[in-house]
């Protein structure tokens, strides 16, 4: 009798439990996604499931808060020497070996004229022979053309020409390596990677190192994995690039039944919803709903229109189901975006099980006592 009042208490008490619901740390997918459609719209709501077909319209879609690439330039090579620019600076040494030459003095056989700076409008102040337009030449143009000048003064002179690289022949690696600074250029084939070399490599604190360029008033990104796996990549630097090497900024937000719920940054430039859920450690057995993975994304209310062509609300939810070979294909092309919130759903069946099998835990212990 005693044990009959407490198998009927027990069950009471568990019945209880079961009419509440279990603790989770995520919505189940019905509770999000299965709406009626003229409320999910009152709510400026759209749910796009991802197939295959699916996904290649998204790709046409407008991108949020980036281009959805990385710009880059292409490489183009220069020649060997660099070309004079003004703030540059020209260490001129004279050779002559006349007698009373007006260049040299008694007992000497050669005159320096040191820092000579390349002016703003291209012209180098060179003493008895007055202004030389030396922009754009190579160093050694530049000397063959002031020697001329000079010979016709002094028959027998020579000239030597070393050059300073100003302003406009150097570069700024600003950020992100060991030993920032500015850097002459040697050369014109003087390419991003030897710079970056130069420098001491990138900072080892960086995580994701994008790496930008600035240039006239553009700015060129690019990963800097991206930039060290493929040599077509190296850019050849020009006089007044800054260089600057920096965490790429990009991240989503993970949530649900991942085994990780965190914010990610970007790992490469691309991320994939199925490499997302790779990234994230996979769904957690016990937990997930594989058939519900969701992505939410906020897009410009500019980006809304009435076709296929762009999104029909401002919010979209976007639904994956890897449970199948169409939502896995669709899920392998569908791309993630900076700022999304990728959210892996409860299932319903899961909990259900742990509910029942403690059910059965719970009347194996009260047999016990019997």
């Amino acid at each position: 009798m005693h044990s009959m009042v407490r198998n009927l208490g027990l069950m009471a008490a568990l019945c209880v439990l079961a009419a509440c619901a279990l603790p989770r740390g995520a919505p189940v997918y019905s509770e999000v996604v299965k709406t009626d459609p003229e409320k999910a719209a009152e709510q400026n709501v759209q749910i796009v499931p991802v197939t295959r077909d699916s996904a290649d319209m998204i790709k046409g879609w407008p991108v949020t808060g980036w281009q959805g690439h990385y710009r880059w330039l292409a490489v183009q090579r220069g020649g060997g020497s660099n070309i004079l620019r003004p703030g540059d600076m020209l260490n001129l040494t004279i050779w002559d070996n006349a007698e009373n030459s007006l260049i040299t003095g008694r007992d000497e056989r050669s005159a320096q004229v040191a820092r000579v700076e390349v002016e703003p409008n291209g012209t180098a102040f060179v003493p008895y022979v007055d202004q030389v337009n030396v922009s754009g030449l190579t160093a050694p143009e530049a000397r063959r053309l002031i020697q001329e000048k000079m010979t016709q003064l002094a028959p027998s002179a020579q000239v030597q020409l070393d050059l300073e690289e100003g302003v406009g022949n150097s570069v700024d690696l600003v950020a992100g390596v060991k030993t920032p600074g500015t850097y002459p250029l040697p050369n014109r084939n003087f390419s991003i990677l030897s710079l970056i070399s130069r420098g001491g490599g990138i900072s080892e604190s960086i995580r994701n190192p994008l790496v930008r360029l600035i240039r006239g008033g553009h700015t060129y990104e690019i990963p800097a994995s991206e930039l060290l796996k493929d040599s077509k990549k190296n850019a050849i630097l020009r006089g007044g690039d800054q260089v600057v090497i920096t965490e790429d900024p990009r991240f989503f937000v993970a949530l649900g039944t991942t085994e990780k719920e965190e914010i990610v940054n970007f790992n490469k430039e691309a991320i994939s919803g199925l490499e997302a859920v790779s990234i994230l450690g996979g769904l957690i057995d016990a937990r997930a709903n594989p058939a519900g993975l969701l992505v939410l994304r906020q897009y410009e209310a500019g980006h809304v229109r009435a076709d296929d062509k762009g999104p029909a609300r401002e919010y979209v939810i976007f639904a994956m189901d890897l449970t199948s070979a169409d939502g896995l294909f669709g899920a392998k092309n569908f791309y993630i975006q900076p700022g999304d919130t990728v959210l892996a759903t409860e299932s319903v069946v899961k909990p259900a099980q742990a509910l029942i099998a403690l059910f059965g835990s719970a009347f194996a212990i009260t047999n016990a006592f019997d």
